[in-house]
């Protein structure tokens, strides 16, 4: 199994056997992805709008906290360029939006079970639909933080054109989280209450409210060993610093990215055989 997860070739076919998904079952993954994002809504006085209202509204909120409660005297230096509210924003919005497709999957295929036993009904577009529900989000936050940016400072770093190359491989990378944890969810229906667990401590074991550097060195190396990490600082580097602090970040992060993408795939496909007998 393992000689198996690094065979080059099963992962380049896995690769174009999954673009293959992205091609032949795109206008499906988009009508599931637009019925989810207005499912959400349905039956409220506001509807569609809370796509926008909810993003604005949490960032409203750390912009009080941080901008004017609790003032922090950040930013304004070669080192730390912006305001210390910017730096919050810059890892915490990309870390907001995996942690949403790290709640949906576990669940994903359990709660379509009912779709999932109609053999003719192609499973392996759940993952990526529930991706791409959120996408809209994430792009929202980016623009709002891309607007007090400018206000609050006056300039944005060079380094913002480099977002959609980011969006995409966190768009990769959830992807094959997604399909991952949907497939293991199945067999083991625990797996939600540990994402839950994870997702409430992992904010505090990432650097999105303080730099490594304010971390003690004997837990620094947490930071090191939490994949989620190296997403937070190409992030930072791209919307906060303006330059490539991180570097090898930005490898572990792109190659890891693609890697999680066709594992998950791999994983899902094998486990999915026997997802009508389990459900």
């Amino acid at each position: 199994m393992f000689s198996s997860a690094l065979n080059i070739s099963t992962n380049i076919r896995a690769f174009i056997e999954l673009l293959m998904v992205f091609r032949l079952r795109g206008r499906l993954i988009f009508e599931l992805a637009k019925r989810e994002v207005f499912d959400r809504y349905a039956g409220q006085v506001f509807g569609v709008l809370w796509t926008i209202g909810h993003p604005l509204i949490i960032v409203l909120i750390y912009i009080f906290i941080f901008g004017f409660v609790f003032t922090m005297r950040v930013g304004g230096t070669l080192d730390m360029p912006l305001d210390y509210t910017s730096y919050l924003l810059s890892g915490l919005i990309p870390w907001l939006i995996f942690s949403e497709v790290l709640g949906k999957a576990s669940t994903l295929i359990v709660n379509n079970a009912n779709v999932v036993k109609q053999v003719v009904f192609p499973v392996e577009v759940f993952p990526i639909k529930t991706v791409l529900a959120s996408i809209g989000t994430f792009i929202i936050f980016l623009v709002l933080l891309t607007i007090y940016a400018l206000v609050a400072n006056g300039f944005i770093p060079w380094t913002y054109v480099l977002l959609p190359f980011l969006v995409i491989l966190q768009t990769f990378a959830m992807i094959g989280v997604s399909y991952l944890l949907s497939a293991i969810g199945v067999y083991f229906r625990d797996l939600k209450d540990f994402v839950q667990i994870f997702n409430s401590i992992a904010f505090f074991v990432m650097p999105i409210l303080y730099l490594p550097e304010a971390v003690p060195s004997a837990l620094r190396l947490m930071l090191y060993l939490n994949p989620l990490s190296y997403m937070i600082w190409v992030y930072q580097d791209a919307l906060y610093f303006g330059k490539f602090n991180h570097l090898w970040a930005w490898a572990v992060f792109g190659l890891g990215s693609l890697v999680i993408f066709i594992l998950g795939y791999r994983v899902f496909r094998r486990l999915s055989v026997m997802f009508g007998n389990v459900l």
